[in-house]
């Protein structure tokens, strides 16, 4: 029978021992590109899935890598888990990938763990505090896609967009004060913020959707579509352009 974990060592050592599974598999150099991607993926999901089926038998589960058993709904404590949040920056040797654990109780993230592999960090609840320190006058958006939303609030606080790959990478460097906020619109999943939104929120920093609503999860729905995580002063600021950009356009 193994010992008792607490719940925030249990997110802290699955986002470490997933980190550190995963920095092995890039490192030896025997798959590359997608076929790295997918074994990422996979090992990275069993892993995690073992030991909460060990640690955590009871509790709801949720993952990017799983399918989605309901009963979830039905239970007040939930894994939310992206075993590998950014696959193909992970699969092409990039730095901006993460991994995501949370522990959702009641709709709220209570214990969260990021971790930013190849910087060595990882990010949890009750150690992460943010950097307050001058404005990088940065904000930063998907890789993939930027918002259109986001200009606009980037010219408001007379900033400039710089676009990085993992919603869990940018949480982290707006902690760490490299950005000033984090803006996404245009689609989400409740394993892509959880974690991240979780260590943010307990670091410091406002997070909510960009109409200002907090965000809930352990939805029947996982889609998010939008999220904003920025320094506390900003908060106003950046909502008040997101509500005038989306009352002109119809969208974000």
């Amino acid at each position: 029978m193994s010992a008792y974990v607490d719940d925030a060592t249990l997110a802290l050592r699955l986002a470490t021992g997933t980190s550190e599974i995963l920095k092995g598999v890039r490192s030896v150099g025997l798959l590359e590109g997608p076929g790295l991607g997918a074994a990422g993926d996979d090992l990275a999901q069993t892993w995690i899935e073992r030991v909460l089926s060990r640690h955590r038998p009871d509790d709801g589960f949720l993952s990017e890598e799983a399918a989605d058993n309901l009963e979830r709904l039905k239970k007040n404590r939930v894994w939310i888990v992206d075993p590998l949040d950014g696959t193909k920056e992970f699969a092409g040797g990039r730095q901006d990938w993460a991994i995501h654990v949370a522990l959702v109780e009641n709709g709220i993230p209570t214990h969260a763990a990021v971790g930013l592999p190849d910087a060595g960090q990882v990010f949890h609840t009750g150690s992460a505090k943010a950097v307050m320190g001058p404005r990088a006058n940065k904000i930063v958006v998907s890789h993939n896609r930027q918002p259109e939303v986001a200009q606009v609030i980037a010219d408001k606080l007379d900033s400039e967009v710089v676009r990085m790959g993992s919603a869990g990478a940018k949480a982290m460097h707006v902690l760490l004060g490299d950005y000033d906020a984090y803006v996404h619109a245009g689609g989400q999943y409740e394993w892509d913020s959880a974690a991240p939104i979780g260590v943010c929120t307990d670091a410091g920093l406002h997070c909510s959707r960009l109409d200002g609503s907090p965000l809930r999860y352990n939805n029947e729905d996982v889609y998010l579509p939008d999220v904003v995580i920025c320094r506390p002063e900003l908060k106003d600021t950046i909502l008040e352009a997101a509500a005038e950009f989306k009352k002109e356009h119809g969208h974000y």
